[in-house]
């Protein structure tokens, strides 16, 4: 009975935390394929990197369904040791990554939750030790749902992931967990609060002597010693001060005039992201130019926003003949800004006010009646 009981809880937890943690990130499979990019690249392998966004659904619906497998207890034989499985790989990959401080945060779940390096580590020990009862004892689980019900169950599970996945990628996440969400005032959550702490340095000096090399402190390093040898000096951080909500949306022209405080200004300012202008969607020019030329005529700010070098830039405008300006910002801040490649976000005085994905651009008169802009003449 106690083994019985150890295995149920046990069943519970892992199978509630596999969905949970599945469903976050079906929510925006995009920024899971980013974080699978950035695996590969710290892994060597960048020829996966074009597959990131197919495994971030598959890798997503994968664990939804064994999450969901978990708890009706079905299928336990395969749905244990894909359980066992993954998590043997997933400890080594956390443990790689805090170890070698590789990636700062394994994207578990999502900008939901943010887990340090040892965090996520420690995380999938005690899953480990979770999923252990659940694999020992794999025989004995009866399901809750026998026969073709539990069948049908867990395909109702696979359909509803893949659902949920494709439409975030074709639209936006139902629930955005992002620090540009909407609602978010950029002009505060750039900067720190009054009161914030610094960061606190230590100055370390490294000297040689005899073919040794020693650090020491500006309080400690030998200065009435000439026979040691000044080689390096390093401002090693010691204690890491507070930091903005958001610390990389800076707007420059192609000349490096600063752009961001005129923005954030604004009254009205239409900002069309596209972190990369090579693989921007073309359905959608026709719309954005519309657009744009709705809001020049309205005195409105529209303006795009690219990470794509200058050159690559201007060849694109040509292409589609864009009649707005576009300038540069840094490529994870405008993929964090909005899951879209182009994407259209509404700023009010620096506060997010909406966001679009290409699919999905409003009209004109749309935003003249939602969004209270300029009507058009």
């Amino acid at each position: 009975m106690k083994a019985r009981a150890l295995t149920t809880i046990c069943r519970i937890l892992v199978g509630a935390l596999f969905i949970v943690s599945g469903l976050i990130k079906a929510n925006d499979p995009l920024g899971f394929s980013y974080k699978l990019s950035e695996y590969f690249t710290v892994f060597g392998m960048e020829f996966l990197k074009p597959a990131s966004l197919a495994l971030s659904v598959v890798l997503t619906v994968v664990e939804i369904v064994c999450g969901l497998g978990t708890l009706l207890g079905i299928r336990m034989r395969l749905i244990s040791w894909s359980l066992l499985l993954m998590i043997v790989f997933f400890t080594f990959l956390t443990f790689y990554s805090a170890y070698f401080n590789k990636v700062t945060d394994c994207g578990c779940f999502g900008d939901a939750l943010h887990l340090k390096p040892w965090q996520s580590f420690q995380k999938d020990v005690w899953l480990t030790l979770l999923i252990l009862p659940i694999f020992w004892n794999r025989n004995r689980i009866e399901p809750l749902l026998a026969g073709k019900r539990g069948d049908y169950a867990m395909l109702l599970g696979l359909a509803f992931s893949f659902w949920v996945n494709i439409y975030a990628i074709r639209h936006l996440p139902f629930v955005d967990f992002r620090p540009y969400k909407v609602g978010t005032n950029l002009v505060t959550d750039t900067q720190l609060p009054p009161g914030a702490k610094q960061d606190v340095f230590e100055t370390i000096l490294y000297y040689e002597k005899d073919g040794v090399t020693k650090a020491f402190t500006t309080k400690t390093y030998p200065w009435q010693d000439s026979t040691w040898k000044w080689v390096k000096t390093e401002n090693k951080l010691i204690q890491e001060g507070d930091k903005p909500k958001i610390h990389d949306f800076s707007i420059t022209s192609a000349e490096g005039e600063n752009l961001t405080a005129q923005v954030l200004e604004a009254p009205h300012a239409l900002l069309l992201v596209a972190y990369d202008l090579n693989q921007a969607a073309a359905e959608p020019q026709k719309r954005i130019s519309e657009l744009a030329l709705a809001a020049d005529k309205n005195k409105v700010m529209f303006m795009g926003l690219t990470a794509t070098p200058p050159q690559q830039t201007d060849r694109f405008r040509h292409e589609v003949q864009a009649m707005y300006p576009f300038h540069f910002c840094d490529e994870t801040a405008l993929k964090t800004m909005i899951r879209s490649n182009p994407g259209l976000i509404l700023l009010e005085k620096g506060v997010v006010k909406a966001m679009w994905h290409w699919r999905d651009l409003p009209t004109w008169a749309e935003l003249q009646e939602n969004w209270k802009l300029p009507a058009q003449p």
